[in-house]
């Protein structure tokens, strides 16, 4: 009995590293339907987005049960428990990807991004999909070192944001309002996925050492890395 709940716990923390996989795919996918205008290939990241959905609650409801069967203490219940928070992060995750995806949307034809602009939202879902990928090395590994070395590809991220802002700031700026609005949206959007993954490996540091990190912000692993991003479709 104890051999099968420990393969359940197992099967647990593959499917959230599973879940990663198809993040980073809709990260990618909705940065490149972004770049190039791509109404089917915008449309199929939203889409997917309803699959993860489904692929969280799935792992939630496995949570549950061995809770409830099972009296989990100590690691497997700190596991059972930092499941769930990254149940969350990655739902969240799928939908800021779905969110880049509707912009394009909401620009077609036209293109979203000025061809100018191109480098630095390419370079933003680069960053934002490799920590994704990151997070679930992490998840597989559990290797707490690796997940503290998720912090250089976050600065990184923040310093793409700023400079992306100076650029937006200047009075040079060339592409009216509308344009702007998308570029800081976008911004958000790759910033907060960014979070969540960085959120997600010290959630991995709690489960391996028993000890909550400090997260983005300065507070608690888990109560600042769930705020909702702006969203222009109001979903």
């Amino acid at each position: 009995m104890r051999d099968t709940y420990h393969e359940q716990l197992d099967d647990i923390l593959a499917e959230l590293e599973r879940m990663t996989r198809t993040v980073s795919t809709a990260v990618r996918r909705s940065t490149s339907a972004l770049l190039e205008a791509d109404i089917r290939r915008a449309e199929e990241v939203i889409a997917a987005d309803i699959q993860l959905d489904a692929a969280g609650e799935g792992v939630e409801e496995k949570v549950f049960e061995l809770m409830a069967r099972q009296s989990p203490v100590a690691n497997e219940l700190r596991m059972l428990v930092a499941a769930l928070r990254m149940v969350a992060d990655l739902e969240r995750m799928g939908d800021l990807a779905a969110h880049v995806s509707k912009i394009a949307r909401m620009r077609y034809p036209a293109p979203a991004i000025p061809a100018e602009l191109h480098d630095v939202i390419e370079s933003m879902g680069s960053v934002a999909g490799k920590m994704v990928d990151a997070a679930g090395d992490v998840i597989a590994s559990r290797d707490v070192e690796a997940a503290g070395k998720l912090e250089a590809s976050d600065d990184e991220m923040d310093k793409l944001r700023s400079n992306q802002f100076r650029l937006m700031m200047d009075d040079a700026w060339p592409h009216g309002v509308e344009v702007a609005v998308d570029m800081a949206l976008l911004s958000r959007y790759y910033e907060r996925i960014s979070d969540h993954a960085v959120a997600m490996a010290r959630r991995v540091v709690y489960l391996v050492t028993g000890e909550l990190p400090v997260a983005i912000g300065g507070t608690a692993a888990g109560s600042g890395a769930g705020a909702s991003a702006p969203n222009p479709n109001g979903n």
